[in-house]
């Protein structure tokens, strides 16, 4: 098999394209600033058990990124204030997964831990590997409470607020949910539009396929032999034959003589004569007993 030049720049088109959407969905472009808190006294700690201020970096893609290589600031006039290492199977957030960040000034802790504080930081920003391009970016309220976190009400979602739980690491989204099956129970407690809907996709259904085995059933009465060898006009092929085109003679003649031997032969009359002949003896033979005895030899 020979391979053309256009083979050849289809092959290297679709490795460039699939190259370029691997490289576009490590880029970090889908990971989000979910969570933060401020003042931490009694809530989650870090390895060394410390009670310290984290981020929370939501990952909204359905394919692993690693935040390895990335920057994060509580400047924006220096993009590239902390440098995340990269190499380590910690940087990689699943999908819909969830790193932990610790904005302590405690780098030797390790490569989570970030070189500024929150307490007196206005912005929080995540910044792409080239250091210029904006990821995402956060500004911090103006009053945060101890042991309160500050984030997005529905993980990737664009409404923030204070939110009833700390979740690191979680959904932000703590409330019950509400299944489809409830809320139509709630529109509809007797069952009475579950009933109409049922039924009228039922009979839906049905009028469905009548019309369809009702406007197909003329192809089913098509005699294809006859219609290729009328297409075909063929001279063998006649249109008077196609049209009266039945059963052969021969077959015929032999149906109808097999169904006349049948009739015929039905009901036939037989002439054969029962003559009954008259017994010269008056007693019955089954009650004598002389020919059940042994005759002697003379």
């Amino acid at each position: 098999m020979f391979f053309t030049k256009k083979h050849v720049f289809f092959a290297v088109f679709l490795m460039a394209s699939l190259f370029a959407v691997k490289s576009h969905a490590q880029s970090g472009i889908d990971l989000r600033i979910n969570e933060f808190l401020v003042y931490n006294d009694s809530s989650y700690v870090d390895d060394f058990g410390i009670h310290g201020p984290w981020i929370e970096i939501f990952n909204t893609a359905y394919n692993s990124v690693d935040i390895g290589g990335l920057y994060m600031t509580n400047d924006p006039s220096n993009p590239k204030m902390y440098y995340i290492p990269k190499g380590d199977p910690k940087t990689i957030i699943p999908p819909r997964g969830y790193i932990v960040l610790w904005p302590d000034d405690m780098t030797t802790h390790g490569i989570l831990h970030l070189n500024f504080h929150l307490e007196s930081t206005k912005v929080i920003a995540l910044y792409d590997a080239n250091g210029r391009t904006l990821i995402d970016q956060v500004e911090l309220p103006a009053e945060n409470t101890p042991d309160v976190t500050y984030g997005r009400l529905v993980d990737g979602g664009p409404d923030w607020g204070f939110l009833v739980k700390n979740t690191p690491a979680a959904n932000n989204d703590t409330s019950i949910p509400v299944s489809a099956a409830q809320k139509f129970v709630e529109m509809d407690p007797i069952g009475v539009a579950m009933m109409m809907i049922a039924m009228s996709v039922v009979f839906s259904a049905l009028a469905l396929l009548y019309l369809f085995f009702k406007n197909t059933s003329f192809f089913y009465k098509i005699d294809v032999k006859k219609l290729l060898c009328y297409l075909r006009k063929k001279p063998e092929c006649k249109e008077e034959d196609i049209e009266d085109e039945g059963l052969p003679g021969e077959v015929v003649s032999a149906i109808a003589l097999a169904l006349h031997l049948y009739q015929s032969e039905l009901h036939d009359h037989e002439n054969s004569i029962l003559t009954i002949k008259k017994v010269s003896r008056t007693y019955s033979p089954w009650s004598s007993k002389i020919y059940g005895l042994r005759q002697m030899p003379r």
